[in-house]
């Protein structure tokens, strides 16, 4: 198994990104901040008018440095693509998966499997855990809920039914994320699932951290030589990784759901740590921006046994893992791809 590599996380514009030898080098303010060897590096987020030279994107591209830039209000705006690698027989099976709508609508329910099992596992987590604290009733029905859309799943014949029967199921699941945040600045905040713009705090973390997931899974699935652009799940469409946005749907709640919701309650954020637009647009502020991800950075580095290889890898590494597997039922080594399903 690999190791895990850094994400380089850039929040200042007065940043300034050049090359010495095999390093990148942070400036600020013409004085040096950091310097970064390549092979440390998974991938660079820019999140601001940093000036980043050609010569450090040669680097990049060079040791497959994945380099995406965001807007200060969380939008992914672009990434600088590096020369197709990996297998061509790979990305070949791919395209020919996705046209045998049998084979590809068994891997998107698999996906939406994962997505439905870990949302359930969050909410019984929750009862489990808050039982004197939530709505008991209202939690227990959307688990229960969610359980009869797991078996709903397997007699779908079309990817429009598997869509409704997710997209209920994902409608209860939020109905009720409110019951997970205890933190009472924030309890009432969360009315429902707001994408664009995020309408209160709890959304903006949400589609913060989802836009980061998003970068990570896409790198994952070039590093194993799959095109992130051609989905199963999800319909393909010029300029969208549709494929990563499927490998998402089973990592959004391990990954996201629950770290946006221990920041909230241990009270790394606070209200006054969101600045709210003319258009009722919630967004995190530069000072909250790098303090979570710091503690994004850190949650990567822990270890959990990976309830398929039953093996111990880094939280950080579960897309990379993923995609390899997806990799490796494309090429015809598994059965069937094995979604994460969180323990």
């Amino acid at each position: 198994m690999r190791k895990l590599r850094n994400t380089l996380y850039i929040t200042k514009d007065d940043m300034f990104m050049n090359r010495e030898g095999d390093t990148l080098v942070l400036e600020q303010n013409r004085e040096k901040v950091m310097q970064i060897p390549i092979l440390n590096l998974e991938g660079v987020v820019i999140f601001s008018s940093a000036a980043v030279t050609p010569q450090a994107l040669e680097l990049c591209s060079e040791n497959n440095v994945h380099v995406s830039y965001i807007s200060y209000t969380g939008k992914f705006l672009v990434k600088i693509q590096n020369p197709m690698s990996g297998n061509v027989a790979l990305r070949r099976s791919q395209f020919r998966l996705i046209e045998n709508q049998e084979e590809s609508l068994k891997l998107a329910k698999n996906v939406c499997v994962g997505k439905v099992f870990n949302s359930r596992v969050v909410l019984q987590r929750l009862y489990r855990d808050h039982k004197d604290q939530i709505d008991e009733n209202a939690v227990l029905d959307a688990i229960n809920y969610l359980g009869q859309g797991l078996k709903r799943f397997s007699s779908a014949t079309n990817s429009q039914e598997l869509l409704g029967i997710e997209g209920d199921a994902a409608k209860h699941y939020y109905s009720v994320f409110s019951e997970l945040i205890v933190n009472d600045d924030f309890k009432d905040s969360f009315k429902g699932r707001s994408r664009r713009p995020p309408l209160d705090a709890v959304n903006a973390l949400l589609s913060y951290f989802y836009v980061l997931l998003s970068h990570d899974v896409t790198a994952a699935l070039e590093t194993v030589g799959l095109d992130p652009q051609m989905g199963f799940y999800h319909k393909i469409r010029s300029g969208r990784s549709s494929l990563a946005l499927d490998l998402m749907e089973e990592l959004r709640a391990y990954l996201v759901d629950r770290f946006v919701v221990s920041l909230i309650n241990n009270r790394v954020v606070k209200k006054e740590d969101f600045f709210i637009k003319e258009n009722g647009a919630y967004y995190l502020k530069d000072e909250l921006r790098s303090a979570v991800l710091s503690q994004w950075q850190n949650r990567k580095k822990e270890t959990i046994t990976h309830p398929y290889l039953k093996e111990k890898i880094e939280i950080g590494l579960i897309p990379y893992v993923q995609a390899l597997l997806l990799a490796r039922y494309i090429r015809g080594d598994l059965d069937a791809y094995p979604p994460f399903l969180m323990r």
